[in-house]
C-alpha cells in the first residue's frame, strides 16, 4: 500500500541506492523484489518481523512495537547489529547486500532461556541415498570429517548406521521438502538444521540445487556441514565473524577450516570438555581479535567517509560518529573478492574518493565512486563498480613508484595540504615518499630525520 511504500522509501532506503534499483538496474521486477519484497522476507525469516496485516489479526498483541514502521526500523537495527553494520535502521546498500548472501536457514533470533542438548554422549546418524547431487563416497568422507572436528573438542561420539532408524537424518532436497521450509533453488538458504529432539531434532537438509564442490568453486560441502552439524548438536548462530556458527557463507578457499574459540566454547557450554587429552599437543582455535584486549595492535586504520575503519586479520572494526557501537565484520563483506586480508596499510583521499590498501609486495588501490585499482607485484588491474576494466593488467610503472618499491609499511593522506606520505622500508632506514596533488605523477622519495 501507499503507506508501507512511502516508509519504506523516505525512511529506511538510502536515496544512492534507490536510483540503483529503479533507474540504474537493468532487471526491474528483480529490482523491485529486492527494494520491497526480499527485506521483509529476511526479517520475518529470521529475526521474527511480523507485517502490520499479521499483527493487525492478532487483536490481543501486546507487542511493544505497536507501530508496524517502527517495529521495522528495530528489526533492521537488531539485523545490522548481529552482523556489525551501522545501526540506522536504515536499509542501506550494505545491509541489503548481507541478506543478498548465501546463509543458512535457521533464524538469528535465539530462543530466551532455553537450552536444547542431546542426553547422550553416543550418537547415530545416517545419509538418505536419494537425490545426492555429488558422489557418495565423498559426500560419506565429507559428513565423517565434520562430526570429527566436533567430537575433537567435545565428549560425543558418532556413529553411522545405514538402514536403521538414527538419531540425526542427512539428506538432500529440492524447494519444498515437507518439513516448513522449502528450499529456495540456487544461493540463497543453502541448509538447515532442526535442534536435538526426537523425529526431526537433529536432522540435516540440504538444497540440492546448489553448486555442491570440495574445494573454491561453488559451495564448499564440508565448510557449510560443520555449521549445520554444529545446528543438530543444539548451538544457535553466533555473531561473531570468524565462527563457524556465523550464519552468512563465508568460507575462505586460502584459510584451514577450524573451528574457533566461540565454538569450541559453545558447544563444551553444552557438553563439557572433552574426556581426553589429546588437545594439548595441537594447536588452539582460532580467535576473534578483541577491541579490548590491551594487546591488541592493528593492521591498518583509515578514514572512509564518515566513519574509521581499523583492520585486524581478516575483520575490521567500524566506528561512525553517530552511534555508540563499534561493530565488527569481515573485511570480505565490505569488498567481497577485492580487498585482502592481513593488510599493512591504509589511507583515503578525499579530494579522488578512493581508498588505498596496501599489502606486502601487494598494494590495493580502491576508488569509492568511479573506478578501482589494486596492484601485485609489477602490474596492476582496474576494476569500475568492483568489475574488471578491459585491458589490464598494466606496469606498475604508471603509478610513479620506481622498480626498489618492495611493500609499503604505513600511509597517510594529508587533506588539507593534499598529498599523500607512504612509509616504506630501506637498507639504511624508512624512507617515505610524497605523492601529491594531481600536478604531481611520481613518488619523490626522501630520509626520515630523528
Amino acid at each position: 500500500n501507499i503507506q508501507c511504500f512511502r516508509c519504506l522509501v523516505y525512511e529506511y532506503i538510502s536515496s544512492a541506492y534507490i536510483h540503483y534499483l529503479l533507474v540504474d538496474c537493468s532487471n526491474a521486477p528483480f529490482c523491485i523484489y529486492q527494494l520491497f519484497y526480499l527485506p521483509q522476507e529476511y526479517l520475518q525469516h529470521f529475526y521474527g518481523y511480523r507485517p502490520k496485516s499479521e499483527r493487525q489479526k492478532r487483536a490481543a498483541d501486546t507487542d511493544a512495537d505497536a507501530d508496524w514502521s517502527t517495529a521495522l526500523c528495530d528489526k533492521v537495527q537488531k539485523m545490522q547489529r548481529f552482523f556489525g553494520l551501522p545501526p540506522s535502521g536504515e536499509l542501506t546498500q550494505e545491509t541489503l547486500a548481507v541478506m543478498k548472501k548465501p546463509r543458512c536457514g535457521l533464524s538469528d533470533v535465539e530462543r530466551i532461556g532455553e537450552t536444547i542438548r542431546w542426553k547422550k554422549s553416543t550418537l547415530s546418524y545416517r545419509i538418505a541415498g536419494h537425490n545426492l547431487p555429488i558422489p557418495g563416497s565423498k559426500v560419506h568422507k565429507v559428513f565423517s570429517e565434520a562430526w570429527k572436528l566436533w567430537s575433537n573438542v567435545a565428549p560425543i561420539k558418532f556413529r553411522k548406521r545405514k538402514r536403521r532408524e538414527a538419531d540425526i537424518v542427512i539428506s538432500f532436497h529440492n524447494g519444498d521438502h515437507k518439513d516448513g521450509s522449502p528450499f529456495d533453488g540456487k544461493r540463497g538458504v543453502l541448509a538447515h538444521a532442526f535442534m536435538p529432539g526426537y523425529g526431526i531434532g537433529g536432522d540435516v537438509h540440504f538444497d540440492a540445487d546448489e553448486d555442491w564442490s570440495f574445494n573454491s568453486t561453488g559451495f564448499n560441502l564440508f565448510a557449510v556441514t560443520v555449521h549445520e552439524f554444529g545446528h543438530a548438536l543444539g548451538l544457535a548462530h553466533s555473531s561473531d565473524p570468524g565462527a563457524i556458527m556465523y550464519p552468512s557463507y563465508n568460507f575462505a578457499p586460502n584459510n584451514e577450516l577450524q573451528l574457533s574459540m566461540r565454538d569450541v566454547k559453545d558447544v563444551q557450554h553444552l557438553y563439557g570438555d572433552p574426556n581426553f587429552a589429546s588437545l594439548v599437543s595441537k594447536k588452539p582455535p582460532p580467535t576473534t581479535p578483541d577491541k579490548c584486549d590491551p594487546d591488541l595492535s592493528f593492521d591498518a586504520v583509515t578514514e572512509l567517509q564518515q566513519e574509521v575503519l581499523f583492520f585486524k586479520d581478516r575483520f575490521l572494526w567500524r566506528k561512525h560518529p553517530q552511534f555508540d557501537e563499534t561493530g565488527i565484520t569481515l573485511i570480505s563483506s565490505l569488498w567481497p573478492e577485492s580487498v585482502p586480508s592481513y593488510l599493512d596499510a591504509a589511507y583515503e583521499n578525499v579530494e579522488k574518493y578512493r581508498i588505498v590498501f596496501f599489502k606486502g609486495k601487494i598494494k590495493y588501490i580502491l576508488y569509492l565512486h568511479d573506478s578501482s585499482v589494486f596492484v601485485s607485484g609489477n602490474q596492476y588491474w582496474m576494476l569500475r563498480q568492483l568489475k574488471l576494466e578491459e585491458g589490464f593488467p598494466r606496469n606498475i610503472s604508471n603509478l610513479g613508484f620506481p622498480s626498489r618499491i618492495k611493500s609499503v609499511d604505513a600511509a597517510l593522506h594529508f587533506r588539507s595540504d593534499r598529498y599523500t606520505v607512504f612509509f616504506t622500508g630501506h637498507e639504511s632506514g624508512p624512507v617515505y615518499h610524497l605523492l601529491a596533488g594531481k600536478h604531481r605523477d611520481k613518488a619523490l622519495p626522501c630520509f626520515l630525520s630523528v
